[in-house]
């Protein structure tokens, strides 16, 4: 029972998204999907989402943009074909290319072709006050060239072949360049190149915030700096505000511009980050290489930086934005503590209070609103103060509604967990909460959350311990999806995915750990096919994180080591035995070290 592999049925392949993640050797751990994202504890309750809405924006139709260098673009055979020089046909002058017939003014007579001209040429004066605004800003964006080292998360001890890519940035004051986490996830060298140039500069990677996809580099050579002015940042837009796209994406190598308008304010999933902070959804054309691009308004301030988009059968245009208050969260977070640490969130899980009956026996009265606690996680210092069933009634003052909502801007209204996402690690908030009908309030240390089984490992290369052949791991998702695929969502087992979405860490130094695999020799002959089930207990003892069983197998002087492994599964070797013949195991199969460095200390 325990040695098969429980899954989930596959998805529906009529749908199957144009996928734009980093086409690596292996599934890399930057395009994850929009459901992983929707995973963590403090994320609104999923159920209010719609069915339909589940379908468009889930699995992998949110993809982050693929920046991976690909080769040029086939040009189709043949002769191009050319227009005459000496047709008839009028020129328009904004397209430079031959109108099929007159212009037809409205009234039955047709406009001779310089009516048409003076027309264009008239739109094309007023266009340029834009240009004069937008186009020095332009000098700013940079192409970042970035070379990637991804772990190998199936077999820790190695690092997978490397890869190249190509994405978007731009300057901003202090000598800083600002880019995408994901353009720069797991990089060995990065340089940058300016508009109109020919050579590629160094750059030293400052800041990754991996929750807000943000990168910063700064370079430290001073030619790099010479005649490069920093981008101005813009207010947040209004809805059907113009916004202008600038990068370098596929299709070419020089920059690129691409228009649209604001089509939606709302808080987002962050596909890379595996977080829900607040994003702009554009219609601008967004593609492989925008990542990092700026995105400027009509005065040409930069009111976001493109990231992601959604590839569905039934949706067009849409890419997503990450807007000014996430940007200048992350810089001003930087400049405060000297690093990123990250956006700070509230460790429960809520239920909407839209139900009356359900209202009327948690004792609120007909003029309170709010949202009830469900679950709370336990290394979260709101555990200390907050109970289940507590309503919450406002954060910082702002009254929050049955259906988690605050007042945003005039006409909107946003999730609250946007007034969590403009604090900092480390600050106070003010909670005023409902139990039993008596109103409460407390005054709590918000901090990052950490999840049981971690969305990314921040650079860090994965542990393991070798012990008689049996590989152990954590897990993680980047494991996840290097064991699984893309599609890891439906094809990992069942108690795995269970821990990933519902499972709560019991202390913060607790850890998923797993036998990953089992390197064949005749002392472990009958347990070849163990793989990926958890380890629960070692000679009746718990298992709590790696560390702690690798400590605990290097100090046994028992007869025989026993591993209580989960589906009630055991697993049992004689010690000497199983130290004796590591060596011999870790010989054969060219691994270095029977444990990560980070498992030495």
């Amino acid at each position: 029972m325990g040695g098969n592999k429980r899954k989930r049925p596959h998805k529906s392949k009529t749908s199957a998204p144009e996928t734009l993640d980093h086409p690596t050797p292996a599934p890399s751990p930057a395009p994850v999907t929009a459901t992983a994202t929707a995973t963590a504890v403090a994320a609104p309750n999923s159920a209010s989402n719609t069915a339909s809405m589940e379908d468009v924006f889930s699995v992998s139709n949110v993809e982050l943009i693929d920046n991976t260098v690909s080769p040029r673009v086939r040009r189709h055979r043949g002769r191009p074909k050319k227009v005459p020089v000496h047709s008839d046909k009028p020129l328009s002058l904004a397209t430079g290319r031959r109108l099929s017939r007159p212009l037809d003014k409205g009234d039955g007579d047709f406009s001779v072709p310089g009516d048409a001209g003076m027309s264009t040429l008239v739109a094309m004066e007023v266009d340029k006050g834009w240009e004069a605004r937008v186009l020095p800003a332009m000098d700013s964006v940079v192409k970042v060239f970035c070379v990637h080292t991804e772990p190998n998360f199936s077999l820790p001890w190695q690092r997978k072949r490397q890869y190249s890519s190509s994405s978007s940035g731009f300057v901003i004051g202090g000598r800083r360049v600002l880019t995408n986490a994901h353009s720069v996830e797991h990089y060995t060298q990065v340089k940058l190149k300016k508009r109109g140039s020919d050579t590629k500069y160094l750059a030293t990677v400052l800041a990754i915030g991996t929750e807000c996809d943000i990168a910063m580099l700064t370079v430290d050579d001073d030619e790099f700096w010479q005649g490069m002015s920093p981008v101005e940042f813009g207010e947040l837009p209004a809805l059907q505000d113009a916004v202008t796209v600038v990068g370098y994406p596929i299709g070419g190598d020089t920059i690129s511009v691409t228009s649209g308008v604001v089509s939606r304010i709302e808080i987002l999933s962050y596909v890379h980050g595996s977080t829900e902070l607040l994003g702009l959804q554009i219609d601008a054309a967004i593609n492989s290489g925008n990542s990092g691009g700026p995105a400027f308004n009509d005065k040409g301030n930069c009111v976001g930086i493109a990231f992601q988009s959604l590839k569905h059968e039934d949706a067009e245009n849409i890419g997503y934005v990450i807007p000014t208050p996430v940007i200048m969260h992350f810089i001003r977070d930087y400049e405060k503590n000297g690093g990123y640490t990250g956006f700070p969130i509230l460790g429960v899980e809520w239920q909407k209070m839209e139900n009356p009956d359900l209202r009327m026996a948690t004792g609120m009265r007909p003029d309170q609103k709010g949202v009830r606690i469900r679950r709370i996680d336990p290394t979260a210092p709101e555990s200390k103060v907050l109970k289940p069933s507590d309503v919450i009634l406002s954060f910082d003052g702002i009254d929050i509604a049955n259906d988690g909502t605050v007042p945003f801007r005039h006409g909107e209204r946003i999730g609250f967990s946007y007034l969590i996402s403009q604090k900092y690690t480390g600050d106070n908030a003010a909670i005023k909460v409902l139990r039993n009908a008596n109103i409460l309030k407390f005054d709590i240390k918000l901090e990052t959350h950490r999840r049981l089984i971690p969305s990314h490992s921040k650079g860090k290369p994965p542990s393991y311990y070798i012990i008689a052949g049996f590989v152990f791991t954590t897990v993680s998702v980047p494991y996840l999806r290097s064991e699984y695929g893309k599609d890891y969502e439906y094809e990992a087992p069942v108690k795995l995915l269970d821990k990933l979405l519902h499972s709560m860490p019991q202390s913060p130094d607790e850890q998923l750990v797993v036998v990953s695999q089992v390197l064949v020799a005749d002392i472990n002959i009958g347990y070849e096919d163990i793989v990926n089930i958890q380890v629960l207990g070692f000679n009746g003892k718990p298992v709590k994180n790696l560390k702690s069983l690798a400590t605990m197998v290097e100090s046994c002087n028992d007869e025989y080591l026993k591993f209580d492994l989960d589906y009630d599964q055991i697993v049992v070797l004689r010690t000497k035995t199983a130290k004796a013949t590591t060596l011999d195991i870790l010989a054969t199969h060219c691994i270095p070290s029977a444990m990560s460095d980070d498992l030495k200390s």
